[in-house]
């Protein structure tokens, strides 16, 4: 067994189960601030039952999130203590200003929020939720400060075989987390969208299904209710989800349109700073202008390693230089060219250092693995673009007040709701994967810090043996699976619930000693 690719298999798991939680948290929290600043204003019944209930689900999404993100923690210090030790200098600022900045003002006005119904005033309780998910985006933003150095090293010197920060402003400023960042939280903004959507979609289904809600004979709606669960179905449930579908496929949709442009400006940087990234995203082995649609590998093998076995389908000519320079004619650099340039500048072989282990000496594959960046690349963009078709879909298709009385119809706006999920993975997958063989990639332009770079293959704990890292990473796959399992079924059992999970005063009759704070705070 190999403990480098135990301690890679145990980071990939782990970060991307943390990853489903983000987007959710960082997107939802500002929609439930913009719901309950509607009631505020306005003091419509709905948008409190809307805030109630979609800021429920953000609580048990955002509890879940800081569990796995702790664990994470301890697989870094377990399985990566020498790359720990290469940017601690580095990366202690930003997650020094994410712990103070962010997660502190994040947890308080938190629970602020929750224990604050009635206790706080209206206004003074509004801010505490719009201080809370506006941390979450502070939070995000101090991340990828960190993750965005290790895509490109700036404000730092090597000392002593550590990068040492020299310039701070350089680091928070990095261009890199610049158009990483919006990037990231147009993305989170479209898992909100598609999870309101979803939800909504769902319960006024099931309002045809039980004959609350009728259409007419032009094909309106005619909202009714049903006195079978105290106020649980009235006309004002209807309104709940007919308005957080609408509102769930307009974010799903503008914020598409802001994923494809800051996207396509995270590209550019890419063709710039790690350009063997993106060639391999393109599987582009030779020099030349065209963006493939599909390539295809020989599988029968150890995958797309190389170029050999790449056979182009179909391509479209220009746009690869588009993409990367704004015009249809500049030649981007394939594998092939790119191969002897990194050979030249970082060597062909790693070091004779003790600090590789076994793998000191062996000759380095600068290529990453061509059919996970490739497919990477291309799912994300596709369950992205599924995404926002959806949500116009939906649009066009509630124009008349409501859903159609559709079961698959229902089950698909569901199923539809782990599309940005699939497209946020696969974008964290692209990135991280891309980089390899390097943990913190070196800078091949003049704008960035020379000779800063960590092979992944130096990364690794050396005093952390494979039975050790393969018992931790049984270990945490296993907590994570109960996670897994507890946040699916709290959910489920709350979404089905509807607006009475979080509102039990709705079901009168049923649960008269309820209190509506009790409910919000279980999760705290």
């Amino acid at each position: 067994m190999d403990p480098l690719e135990i301690a890679r298999w145990q980071f990939g798991i782990t970060t991307v189960y943390h990853f489903l939680m983000v987007p959710l948290t960082i997107g939802l929290g500002v929609l439930v601030a913009a719901l309950q600043t509607a009631w505020v204003v306005t003091g419509r019944e709905h948008y409190l039952r809307m805030t109630k209930f979609w800021g429920k689900l953000f609580l048990i999404n955002f509890i879940m999130g800081v569990a796995t993100g702790l664990v994470q923690e301890f697989q870094f210090g377990m399985a990566w203590s020498e790359y720990s030790r290469f940017v601690g200098d580095v990366f202690g600022a930003p997650l020094a200003m994410e712990a103070l900045l962010a997660f502190f003002v994040e947890s308080i006005f938190l629970g602020l929020w929750i224990f604050g119904w009635k206790r706080l005033p209206k206004l003074a309780h509004l801010a505490c939720i719009w201080a809370a998910s506006l941390a979450t985006i502070v939070s995000a933003y101090f991340i990828l400060v960190a993750n965005s150095w290790m895509q490109h090293p700036v404000g730092t010197e090597m000392i002593d075989g550590r990068a040492v920060m020299t310039d701070a402003w350089a680091v928070f400023t990095n261009n890199t987390a610049l158009v990483t960042f919006p990037h990231t939280i147009f993305g989170a903004f479209a898992v909100a969208g598609a999870f309101l959507l979803g939800i909504a979609w769902f319960h006024l289904y099931r309002r045809r299904a039980a004959g609350i809600d009728t259409v007419d004979e032009a094909g309106r709606v005619v909202v009714g209710a049903s006195t079978v669960h105290g106020k649980n179905r009235d006309e004002t449930d209807y309104r709940v989800w007919f308005s957080s579908l609408r509102l769930g496929a307009v974010v799903a949709l503008v914020s598409f349109l802001g994923v494809a442009f800051s996207g396509h400006a995270q590209a550019q940087l890419m063709f710039e700073q790690q350009p063997m990234k993106m060639a391999a995203a393109e599987a582009a082995c030779h020099d030349g202008t065209g963006f493939s649609v599909l390539s295809v590998g020989d599988l029968s093998g150890d995958g797309a390693t190389t170029c050999d076995d790449i056979v182009g389908v179909y391509e479209i000519p220009g746009l690869l230089s588009f993409l990367a320079n704004e015009d249809f004619t500049t030649e981007v650099k394939g594998v092939n060219t790119l191969l002897p340039e990194y050979q030249e500048k970082y060597g062909t072989h790693l070091p004779d250092d003790s600090i590789y282990g076994d793998r000191a000496g062996e000759e380095i594959n600068y290529l990453p693995l061509m059919e996970v960046t490739y497919w990477g690349f291309r799912i994300m963009i596709t369950l992205g673009g599924l995404s926002a078709a959806a949500a116009a879909v939906a649009l066009w298709m509630t124009r008349r007040g409501t859903v159609p009385r559709s079961k698959w119809l229902s089950r698909l706006a569901v199923f539809g709701i782990l599309a940005p999920f699939g497209a946020n993975s696969a974008g964290w997958i692209f990135t991280e994967m891309g980089r390899q063989p390097f943990v913190v990639a070196p800078n091949p332009t003049f704008d960035g810090v020379d000779q800063v770079f960590m092979f992944t293959a130096a990364a690794v704990s050396p005093g952390v043996s494979a039975g050790e890292m393969l018992f931790s990473l049984i270990a945490l796959t296993s907590v994570y699976a109960v996670l897994l399992v507890v946040e699916v079924v709290l959910l489920c059992r709350f979404i089905r619930g509807g607006v009475a999970s979080a509102m039990p005063e709705l079901l009168e009759d049923e649960r008269p000693e309820s209190t509506d704070d009790d409910v919000l705070a279980f999760a705290y």
